[in-house]
């Protein structure tokens, strides 16, 4: 019998809740972030026992225990079928091999194009099934650096119980990103552009659920990664992958290409679950602040530079939080003090005992955009795999840290149309979009540029 799943903050002191709450809530009242109070363990034959399952039931028996006593199974099993019956590839999410020891996961075949919906698809069903439960209505208010927010937007379009309100850096996602949001006219979509960098979004985001009086009138609800229930979502298919490649028999090390260490993150739960995980490989562009803390515990903020893989330009890693609370051995008031320090000076002192608790398990690759392009025409000379930059990186950092004997398996985070203007220099011609999409660049565009300001972005929400 799987017992009722809570949740506690990682700043200790917000009241615990069960996976509905958290759903709704988003970041927690004391700014921490939600994780389970305990962590399910599946063993060995449990995870023998999902081989071969199609990927929505198996990931709705691998998100059973964290949805426990909000959720029942049958429910939850509903949901994942109706999120993944519209993906444009009967495995949702196949392993691609590039090379004897090296796959690549693609994530990219959901409605945008990018490993965001593998989450957002059945968040949206999430979310209408708590809120249709509980009779609300909520704003969903999110940050993103150009994937996560039309995902979200496709997720919830034109569902009665949620307005969403997306903030994009303007200027600073591809044209195709941007498109996929904007050109949305449903009458709940609200896109806000914002003169600053996708840190400043997400900065803006937190400012919104620390005010509280804002926070209960507009009924703030979370999609980015900073909600666990976008995380649970997104363990399931690093768990589909192991298993395809021997697991729990044999191990496999984890590449991911990562910003805001969201989706690494849900690796490193799958293998608290107990998949036999043997390293996890983190890739980065020039906004390098994971690369650095793994190379020498060195966590600065450094300014946003512009790249070639634009959903990487991120400095502030919200989602490194929760690792922080696990590899400080859940000690909460050590994380909150350790975090508004970080938010004061832009240097994180993470102690070295959690630095090397780390590294013992994570490695780092940072590529810059030149070395980025070469990775992109190597794969395509080599394997015959066109890899849009996010991806590129990440099976480059696969690449530099093999695990002997051991396979790795590499995000392919995004279809390569969606960066035309990149692919066509690393390569010499843009792959077309998808014929569903066919048509994006002529579809009329709404939103509204806001000055990087609180009350602008609250003036925009409510005016």
């Amino acid at each position: 019998m799987i017992m009722p799943m809570r949740y506690v903050s990682t700043r200790g002191q917000a009241q615990s809740l069960d996976f509905a709450g958290v759903l709704l809530a988003g970041l927690a009242e004391d700014g921490g972030l939600f994780v389970p109070e305990s962590w399910p363990e599946f063993s060995a034959a449990d995870w023998r026992a999902l081989r071969g399952l199609p990927y929505p039931e198996l990931a709705a028996r691998v998100m059973a225990p964290f949805t426990a006593g909000a959720i029942d199974h049958e429910t939850l099993l509903g949901l994942t079928r109706e999120a993944y019956a519209g993906f444009g590839h009967p495995a949702t999410a196949p392993l691609v091999q590039l090379d004897r020891e090296l796959f690549a996961l693609e994530l990219f075949h959901g409605p945008t194009l990018a490993f965001k919906d593998m989450a957002m698809q059945l968040l949206g069903r999430l979310f209408d099934h708590v809120l249709t439960q509980q009779d609300r209505r909520v704003t969903i208010v999110g940050a993103t650096s150009g994937d996560t927010g039309s995902a979200a937007i496709e997720a919830c379009r034109d569902k009665p119980r949620l307005d969403v309100v997306i903030l994009h850096p303007r200027g600073r996602t591809s044209e195709v990103q941007r498109r996929q949001m904007t050109t949305v006219l449903s009458p709940n979509i609200t896109n806000l552009a914002v003169e600053g960098t996708f840190d400043d979004c997400q900065d803006l985001v937190k400012a919104m659920f620390a005010d509280a009086p804002f926070r209960q009138r507009m009924r703030l609800s979370a999609v980015n990664s900073i909600n666990w229930a976008r995380v649970a979502a997104q363990i399931p298919y690093y768990v589909a992958a192991a298993l395809a490649l021997g697991a729990p028999d044999r191990e496999v090390t984890f590449a991911v290409p990562t910003g805001n260490f969201g989706n690494v993150l849900a690796a490193w739960a799958a293998r608290r679950m107990g998949l036999p995980v043997a390293r996890l490989v983190i890739g980065a562009n020039r906004n390098d602040i994971l690369a650095r803390f793994l190379a020498g515990n060195d966590m600065s903020v450094q300014g946003v530079v512009p790249s070639l893989s634009p959903s990487m330009d991120i400095q502030v890693s919200s989602n490194f939080e929760r690792l922080l609370f696990e590899l400080l051995d859940r000690d909460a008031a050590a994380c909150t003090r350790i975090m508004t320090e970080f938010r004061r000076d832009g240097r994180m002192a993470v102690p070295d005992a959690a630095w090397g608790a780390a590294t013992c398990l994570f490695r780092g690759l940072a590529l810059d955009d030149a070395q980025t392009m070469a990775e992109i025409r190597r794969l395509r000379d080599e394997a015959g795999y066109v890899a849009d930059p996010h991806t590129a990186i990440g099976i480059a950092a696969g690449r530099a840290w093999p695990v002997a004997g051991t396979p790795t398996v590499a995000m392919a985070t995004a279809h390569p149309a969606k960066f035309p203007d990149a692919m066509r220099t690393a390569l010499g011609v843009a792959p077309a979009l998808p014929p569903r999409l066919a048509d994006l660049y002529e579809r009329p565009e709404r939103y509204r540029v806001v000055p990087n300001r609180l009350d602008a972005v609250q003036e925009a929400m409510t005016g």
